[in-house]
């Protein structure tokens, strides 16, 4: 089985590295199925088990959000603030949570599919299985140095258009933000100020063309706030400063 003409034919743009993690994955019938399944549309990661996020294996599985390359940009920026408390929203199998170093950690994921892997992830952290803050401990209030975001930002109607491996196979609830993809920033832009530590920030991910939106939500929400990108992966995040 010539396994790159195979994925290169079914449409997969970079079919020689995701034939070398298959090749590394398993061998006879067994490569055979995954290069099916591959071609079939199932995300690449679903089927070895795992994503590479900033040099880094986190698990990840069937019915979980797969981290995507873009969202290292958030880590880092929540990394630079060097926070002693940091809270992850939305957190899927908590890419942010798992690389901080953080003293204090926490994850909040509503699908407890994601949540699950969210726990092998980052073991050190506390995960919470919930919708945005409502799951955090009232302990936390005032104390958060970050709040790290990566929420659903694609809008409702243009989800049809997305890859299959996300459309079909990743939970809506980790792609949906709503008619204008901005449902989910305005609901954390609206409760985060109360959470934060003096001079603790927010740090939300966002489309390119969506950032001028973030930024203005931030804003009305008594924050100082401003965009930074990241063009080699192609990211985008809103960051607000208690003003």
């Amino acid at each position: 089985m010539n396994v790159v003409a195979e994925l290169r034919a079914a449409g997969c743009v970079f079919a020689e590295q995701e034939a070398a993690v298959l090749d590394g994955t398993a061998s006879g019938a067994d490569l055979e199925e995954l290069v099916r399944r591959r071609c079939a549309g199932e995300p690449l990661e679903h089927l070895v088990g795992w994503a590479e996020f900033l040099g880094r294996r986190l698990a990840v599985g069937p019915g979980a959000f797969v981290p995507r390359k873009r969202t290292e940009f958030l880590a880092e920026l929540a990394a630079a603030a060097a926070p002693g408390v940091l809270v992850e929203l939305c957190a899927g199998v908590a890419p942010i949570a798992a690389t901080s170093s953080a003293a204090e950690r926490y994850a909040v994921e509503i699908d407890p599919v994601a949540a699950g892997f969210a726990r092998r992830n980052a073991p050190e952290a506390t995960v919470l299985v919930g919708d945005l803050f409502a799951p955090l401990p009232r302990g936390l209030v005032g104390r958060v140095d970050v709040l790290a975001a990566n929420a659903p930002y694609v809008p409702t109607a243009a989800i049809a258009t997305m890859p299959p491996e996300a459309r079909d196979h990743e939970p809506r609830t980790a792609l949906d933000g709503g008619p204008d993809g901005l449902s989910l920033h305005r609901r954390i832009a609206a409760e985060a100020r109360m959470w934060l530590a003096d001079g603790g920030r927010v740090l939300i991910e966002t489309g390119r063309y969506q950032a001028e939106y973030t930024e203005r939500l931030l804003r009305a929400a008594g924050f100082d706030a401003h965009t930074e990108t990241d063009s080699e992966r192609a990211s985008t995040v809103t960051v607000g400063l208690l003003a």
